[in-house]
């Protein structure tokens, strides 16, 4: 499946001041097999490590950091003569020995010919509990569920995403339909990779929330497995609650919905450890849409994200003809999971740090803020063809914006400042 990642692995590839670089990410979005898949097609050998429950691996990082003695190891580990010219080394699961990640700082300083590529699903856990770190010395690439276009191409619709690729929007408006039921499907399938991949091939959704609930219940695992005894239960209520935040109007997380009575301090460690994970974004509130948007956020204000559209309609028990094939009682819903689908596309572009708007009173709101580094856009979501936005408007009349983005299930068009970007452009965004 094409992943947009790999062309940045390319990229590092062809770096001649490469770092060894380690792809950030929750488990289940594939970062295993595009390390594989990028390793098979762009280099001639590939030596592959986990390190995962593999105490030999362990002795051999913790009895030194000598990048010539750790290659002398791989080697015969692997079986495999490590040619740096044409050879990819992949350690899995890089976090569950510390020796490993300080051991990038010295491949990086004395052996900087060896390619190394890591990937870690619990690394911003194990880094939070005192694990050291090369800072400076290692490259990132944050890898997160399939996008909507990567969604498009596995089930083989090029042509839609490449239509989209050259901003020809009259033409993709005459196929909008096209676009519109491929992004119900979205919903319901999101974009962690095992289920686009089974629905790519059989088209049956059952088997995809089988597949998504299986992800679901290992993500409960590793809550009893990874996080701290007395942390568990809260991490469960926190992740537990999500959707019934998401539900209400008002979107802003409430610590109260988790448990009666609760507090900030209560459920602080839970939401560090799972956003850590990867499995949570927060989006913080802005008090002043200024530059830069950071100096303004409002740390005690925020609204909390799933990683996956897919997995959010899978912990709600959505069923498929609800979401394909609309109810009136779904509509309440249906803008939460339209949200969900937006920050998450907004996650998948480079350099793009979404916050959402209130007034002081709370009347009125815009759903994402996010800026170019020489403006600010504010982004109002509609789950259908209502283009009824009161907030935006009050936005706009106060701020003045060079461009506001209203993006619902209707078609582009442009009027002054205001653009209408359909749900299923909205990655073009990044063109702006």
């Amino acid at each position: 499946m094409f992943r947009s990642a790999t062309e940045k692995l390319y990229r590092w590839k062809n770096d001649p001041n490469r770092k060894p670089l380690i792809l950030r990410g929750a488990r289940q979005v594939g970062k295993t097999w595009l390390m594989r898949d990028f390793g098979v097609n762009a280099f001639s050998n590939v030596v592959y490590v986990n390190f995962e429950n593999n105490p030999t691996l362990r002795e051999l990082f913790s009895t030194g950091t000598d990048p010539d003695r750790i290659i002398t190891g791989l080697q015969l580990l692997s079986g495999q003569k490590i040619d740096p010219t044409n050879t990819l080394i992949i350690f899995d699961e890089i976090q569950e020995v510390p020796e490993a990640l300080s051991s990038l700082k010295y491949f990086n300083e004395n052996a900087p010919q060896y390619a190394i590529l890591c990937a870690g699903s619990l690394l911003g856990v194990a880094l939070h509990s005192g694990t050291s770190f090369p800072v400076g010395k290692v490259e990132f690439i944050d890898i997160g569920p399939m996008s909507y276009s990567e969604f498009l191409r596995a089930t083989g619709k090029d042509a839609y995403v490449e239509l989209l690729k050259k901003r020809d929007f009259s033409m993709a408006n005459t196929f909008r339909q096209e676009y519109i039921d491929s992004l119900r499907q979205y919903y319901y399938v999101g974009g962690m990779p095992e289920a686009v991949l089974h629905f790519s091939e059989n088209k049956d959704f059952a088997a995809v929330r089988a597949i998504q609930q299986r992800i679901l219940d290992a993500y409960e695992q590793d809550f009893s497995k990874h996080a701290p005894a007395d942390v568990v239960p809260r991490i469960r209520m926190l992740w537990n609650s999500i959707p019934a935040q998401l539900a209400r109007e008002n979107k802003k997380f409430l610590y109260g919905l988790v448990r009666e009575g609760s507090r900030a301090k209560d459920y602080e460690m839970a939401m560090l450890w799972l956003i850590d994970c990867g499995l949570i974004h927060k989006v913080n509130r802005v008090k002043a849409p200024s530059l830069p948007l950071k100096a303004y956020e409002d740390l005690n204000a925020f609204k909390l994200f799933v990683l996956d559209v897919g997995l959010l309609s899978c912990m709600t028990r959505l069923r498929k003809e609800t979401l394909l094939d609309g109810n009136e009682l779904f509509r309440e819903f249906k803008g939460a999971l339209t949200e969900q689908y937006v920050l998450q596309q907004l996650q998948s572009i480079d350099e793009i740090d979404p916050y959402y708007w209130t007034n002081d009173r709370g009347s009125s709101e815009v759903d994402f803020i996010i800026d170019n580094g020489k403006t600010i856009i504010p982004i109002e979501v509609k789950a259908e063809i209502n283009l009824n936005a009161k907030s935006l408007k009050a936005y706009i009349e106060k701020y003045r914006p060079l461009i506001a983005i209203r993006t619902a299930m209707t078609d582009y068009w442009k009027e002054k400042n205001l653009l209408n970007l359909p749900l299923w452009a909205i990655e073009t965004i990044r063109d702006l």
